[in-house]
This record gives structure tokens, C-alpha cells and sequence, in this order.
């Protein structure tokens, strides 16, 4: 197949690396000697007994059978995400059978290894189970870890698509690093109602200027079918991530589900997990090809397109499993490099399936390798380097070939070219100040509204913001203050209640921002918001000793947040105390009392696992200390 030649890499692009990989040497070292341990141990059933084999291949047919007996050929394991809940992952439904022929046909066998959970965001938003949803990713971790502890795998396919949930799949492929792991989309839903029209209607619905039987039409004309929303939020971020990383088949995360072209891409991705085995002679295990230049390339993407502030933890947790060690200030410098290439909404009115058409992902590639932006020699499942993801797959009788994607973008108001960027830094920049550190998504936010200087009102429930709202009490230049919803609170639930009223504001003439430790997410509009404030409120969090009415300065420009109080004032001013008990019960959020009191800050992952081979570095060099004392 042929490659697109690219560019040296950008010098600060090369910087960041080199420094993540000078930062995580001795942990990466460490993960790399227990994946090559494990390897060494037995990667498949060879290391099994007889009986461990007979309960393991009991349900097969026969001819499977006889194919797990032998050894010499590939099984793989199949960890979905499938349900019913999400669109997204509704088509996931058929993927199995798919697999399992299409390995057939291979001489190899696919077995089901497990099913892992994944909520629906959308139907959680501002429902108290969204604060399950961030720790979400943790339980799909573990799950999908259940599922390939049987050890009768050569190879793993990873099918999800959404929020927390592709995460928690790279987390678990990361832990079983020494089996090669393919990640198979699903693809987007068809267009539907307008983003605008969809926005529009929304905001009338928070002014009560239409009923909710109108809100519910155009919701239900915005998500209408099977695939995954079409918005660019957090589960299209991790789809063009896990292509960046040269997790996906060139050009396969934006082909709409039911097609001919979706069904072929399913049947050649197996095919490729099968060639990327011991037994199908092209050995390409998760813990050689992720490293630290996957994981700079998929900040670079997700900055390049103006992707998910999710990602800033996600991420970070994603690379800790991985042995490496991330950080904001990563995201900051890489940022001030990256241009923004990408207008789909929020950021725009496109949708993904408009980026689709107007050159994708290959178009993408294509601008970012060209300019030095990516690491263009990272191995991929595909089984060439990064360069050759400036193709796109055809069918061709019935079969996929791969070919040069367009060298222009087709709707430059969609996708533009390194030359031309909709703006010449990435959509996302660390916040700093007396009020901690946090994030902020500027990509949909225009230049008039990213420096606001204005009294702050306080809310510890987002549910409380409507009465404000309704009341008439916000209505003039004001910075919201939502605490008390970091990981250790709440589990850090989405916000997006809030985006309406906030909008509604902004739109009557008003400065108005957020602040907050709990999240927004992809779906981050137009409002300037930051967001995973660092130490949350109730971790000691500076948050916590605002008061109503305290002038706060937001510059996103500048990336700084500063509460403008005496600093003798702020100094000896207490930490206000949330009640939280109403967070902690119901819908079994009970279930979840350990995960809030292990959760880590946001700015380190939000995550239950600590730092893995980190934790243990550490431990080792607080031993030896003490025996030099």
C-alpha cells in the first residue's frame, strides 16, 4: 500500500514528547517489562489445562472446536459495548456474528469474551445518574479486564464508540498490552435537524417561549437512529483519537452504520486482528505500538479538531495505564502549536457526517503530517505506519482497497488546510490562578466573550440555577460558580442543564461565564466555561472559599482565573462545606461510595486505578529511603 511522505516534526511538537518520555522513562520501562512478561508467559489457550480448555471451547461448534484444539491459529476475543440504551452502540448488535464468520473464513476462531456497560450521557444529562458516568469508565475497565482473564486469546476487537467507554477499553487494552487489540467503530447516524434549529429551540424552551412537545420534536429529529450522534462532542473525539493512534483501519471511524461499506470494514478489521497475531505471523502487541507518540498525536488531533475537554482526564488516565505520564501543561504548549482546523458543532453548524464529506479524516491527516504535526512513523493495526492514513477505503467487488484520499478540502467552512486555519491554536487552554487550575474549551466561543471580569453567584446543585434563572436573579453580567461536583463529591457529573439559561444570558447582552470542578464536555458551546477546577471544592479546592458577590476575572486569552479578593481576606477565609448526602443514594450511587473516596484530582485523570506502574515506583523509592534511614 502507498504512503504519503511528511513533514519534520514541529520542534515543539518534539519538544513535548521528548519530555513525556524523559518524565515517564522508569514507569514506561516498567510497564514494558510486565507486557513482555506476560508475553512470556502465554498471550492464548497454549497455557491452559486441559480442563481450562474443555469449559472454554464447551459451547463452540465443532469445527471451532477443532481449531481451539489445535493452537496453530488465532482466536480472538470480542469485548462490546452493545446495548440497546445508546444509539451508537445499538448497531454493535450484529458485529459478533460478523466476526465470527469473518474468522472463519480465516482458519481462526472469535469468541464473545465479555460485554461491558455503557450508559447513555444523553439520557442521563441532569438526571442523578449522571454521576455514575465518569466512574463508568473505570467499571468498563475492570469489566472488559474479566473478560480477557480467561486467557484464551491472540487478540482482542474492542467494539465502542462513546463517552467513557472507549476510554475504559483503552485502559483495559493498555493492562493487557501484550495481545494486539483492533478498536471497531460503529459510525455516525445520518444528518439530522439542524444544529442550529436544534440550539435554537432549546433556548426557547428555556425562556418558555415554547412547550416541551415542540423541545421533544426537534430533540427527537436531532437523534433520530442508529449511529452515534452527529455532533462533535466526546464519543466522535475518541472515534478521530483512536484513528490519530493508528487504533482504527484507515478512514473507518466516520462510515454510517448499516451500509455495505460499515459490514466490509467489520469483516476486514477482524481479518487484520488475525494478521496482527502470533499465528497470523505479524506479532504487533498494544504495548509496542502505543507510546508516548501515539499519545501526543492524539492530543494534537483532538486539539487540531476542537474535540472534547473530556479528553484533558480521559487522556491523561489513558496514557497512565500505558505507563506514561501526561499532563495539562502538555495540552497548553501543544495547543499554542496546533492549528484549529475543524468547524463542526458546537464549534460550527456542521455535523461529523459533513466532515465526512468534506475530506475526513484522511483529509486530515493529509494537513497534519504535512505539517509536522503528527508522528508520522508510530506502527498501526493497519499494519504500515501513520502515513498511510492520508487513504480511504472504496469497495471494490464487493471488497475494501484503500486509495488516496482528496489533496483539497471539498467545504473549507467544514475542514481547512494548515495554511488557512480557522484559527492558528488548538480549541483548548489550561486556566490558572488563585482559583486553582481547570480547563477551557474557546473553539465555539468567540473573541468578544473570553475575558470576563464580573460578581460571581454561587451554586452547590445545578438544579438550582433554573429558580435563579426564572427569577430574574441572573439576569445581568455574571460569572456562575457550580461546586461541590468534582469526582470526590458527586463522581463529577456533566453540567449541560446549564448551557440553555447561559446562553439565554449571553444572548440578552450579558458577560456571563461558568466556573466549575465538575464537567461540560464536547458538547462545550458558546459560554466560556472552566471546568474540572483543580483540588475540587471538596478536596480543599480554593472553590470553596468564594463568596456571593466576589469579583472574579476569567481571561481565556491570557488562561488565567482569579478570584480579585484581599489576599489577606482570601488567606484567612474558611472552606465552605457542601451538602452532599442527597448525591450519595439512589439509582445506586450507594454502589459508588468507594470510587469517590479513591478518586484522583481531574487534573490527574479523575480515575479509581492511581498510577500503576507510578504507585509502585514510588512505593519502591519510599522503601529505600527507609532503609537509608
Amino acid at each position: 500500500m502507498p504512503s504519503s511522505t511528511h513533514a519534520p516534526l514541529n520542534p515543539t511538537v518534539a519538544e513535548v514528547t521528548q519530555r513525556i518520555r524523559e518524565r515517564s522513562a522508569e514507569r514506561r520501562a516498567l510497564y514494558e517489562r510486565r507486557m513482555a512478561d506476560q508475553h512470556k508467559r502465554g498471550v492464548h489457550r497454549g497455557e491452559l489445562s486441559c480442563g481450562n480448555l474443555a469449559h472454554g471451547f464447551a459451547a463452540c461448534n465443532p469445527q471451532d472446536k477443532n481449531s481451539l484444539k489445535l493452537m496453530n491459529s488465532a482466536n480472538l476475543g470480542i469485548i462490546s459495548a452493545y446495548n440497546d440504551m445508546l444509539s451508537a452502540h445499538q448497531p454493535f448488535e450484529t458485529f459478533p456474528a460478523t466476526i465470527k464468520a469473518a474468522a472463519s473464513a480465516m482458519g481462526s476462531t472469535a469468541q464473545f469474551a465479555g460485554g461491558v456497560p455503557a450508559m447513555c450521557d444523553g439520557v442521563t444529562q441532569g438526571q442523578p445518574g449522571m454521576e455514575l458516568s465518569l466512574f463508568s469508565r473505570d467499571v468498563i475497565a475492570m469489566a472488559a479486564a474479566v473478560g480477557l482473564s480467561h486467557n484464551m486469546f491472540d487478540a482482542a476487537l474492542y467494539l465502542g464508540v462513546c463517552d467513557k467507554i472507549i476510554p475504559g477499553l483503552f485502559i483495559s487494552a493498555a493492562r493487557f498490552g501484550h495481545l494486539p487489540a483492533m478498536f471497531v467503530p460503529a459510525g455516525p447516524m445520518p444528518s439530522g435537524l439542524p444544529n442550529k434549529e436544534k440550539a435554537r429551540i432549546r433556548q426557547l424552551y428555556a425562556e418558555g417561549k415554547v412547550g416541551r412537545d415542540a423541545l421533544l420534536e426537534a430533540e427527537s429529529e436531532s437523534y433520530h437512529s442508529p449511529g452515534t450522534c452527529t455532533f462533535y462532542g466526546t464519543a466522535n473525539s475518541n472515534q478521530l483519537m483512536m484513528e490519530v493512534m493508528g487504533l482504527h483501519l484507515p478512514g473507518t471511524s466516520f462510515v454510517n452504520p448499516g451500509t455495505e461499506m460499515r459490514e466490509a470494514l467489520t469483516r476486514y478489521a477482524t481479518e487484520q486482528a488475525i494478521r496482527n497475531t502470533e499465528p497470523g505471523g505479524d506479532y504487533r502487541p498494544f504495548y509496542k505500538q502505543i507510546d508516548e507518540r501515539a499519545i501526543v498525536n492524539a492530543v494534537v488531533g483532538l486539539l487540531a479538531s476542537g474535540g472534547s475537554t473530556n479528553h484533558t482526564m480521559h487522556l491523561i488516565a489513558m496514557a497512565a495505564a500505558a505507563g506514561i505520564t501526561l499532563n495539562w501543561d502538555d495540552f497548553t504548549d501543544l495547543s499554542a502549536v496546533t492549528p484549529s482546523l475543524m468547524k463542526v458543532y458546537p464549534n460550527g453548524q456542521a455535523d461529523i457526517n459533513h466532515f465526512q464529506a468534506a475530506g475526513g479524516m484522511s483529509y486530515l491527516f493529509r494537513e497534519l503530517l504535512g505539517a509536522g504535526l503528527l508522528h508520522g512513523d508510530i506502527p498501526t493495526v493497519f499494519g504500515t505506519d501513520l502515513t498511510a492514513y492520508t487513504q480511504e477505503p472504496f469497495l471494490e467487488d464487493g471488497k475494501v482497497v484503500w486509495h488516496e484520499g482528496p489533496e483539497k478540502s471539498l467545504d473549507e467552512d467544514v475542514v481547512r488546510p494548515v495554511s488557512s486555519p480557522f484559527a492558528p491554536t488548538g480549541g483548548l487552554t489550561v486556566m490558572k490562578g488563585n482559583l486553582g487550575r481547570g480547563v477551557i474549551k474557546v473553539s465555539a466561543v468567540i473573541e468578544e466573550h473570553r475575558v470576563v471580569e464580573a460578581p460571581v453567584k454561587i451554586f452547590e446543585d445545578q438544579n438550582e440555577m433554573k429558580a435563579a434563572f426564572e427569577s430574574g436573579d441572573l439576569d445581568r453580567d455574571v460569572i456562575v460558580v457550580v461546586r461541590f461536583q468534582g469526582p470526590k463529591a458527586n463522581g463529577m457529573p456533566e453540567l449541560h442543564k446549564l448551557t440553555p439559561f447561559l446562553g439565554v444570558l449571553q444572548d440578552r447582552g450579558y458577560k456571563v461565564a461558568l466556573v466549575t470542578d465538575g464537567r461540560m464536555s464536547g458538547a462545550s458551546g458558546k459560554v466560556p466555561a472552566s471546568i474540572h477546577m483543580s483540588p475540587e471544592a471538596l478536596d480543599g479546592g480554593p472553590l470553596a472559599k468564594l463568596r456571593d458577590g466576589d469579583i472574579v476575572r476569567l481571561d481565556a486569552n491570557a488562561g488565567t482565573l482569579d478570584a480579585k479578593v484581599d489576599p489577606v481576606t482570601w488567606g484567612q477565609r474558611e472552606l465552605a462545606i457542601g451538602n452532599l448526602d442527597h448525591y450519595h443514594v439512589g439509582l445506586g450511587r450507594e454502589l459508588f461510595s468507594g470510587f469517590r473516596h479513591l478518586a484522583m484530582r481531574g487534573e490527574e485523570g479523575a480515575g479509581v486505578f492511581g498510577g500503576f506502574e507510578a504507585d509502585d515506583l514510588a512505593r519502591q523509592q519510599g522503601q529505600i529511603f527507609e532503609e537509608d534511614a
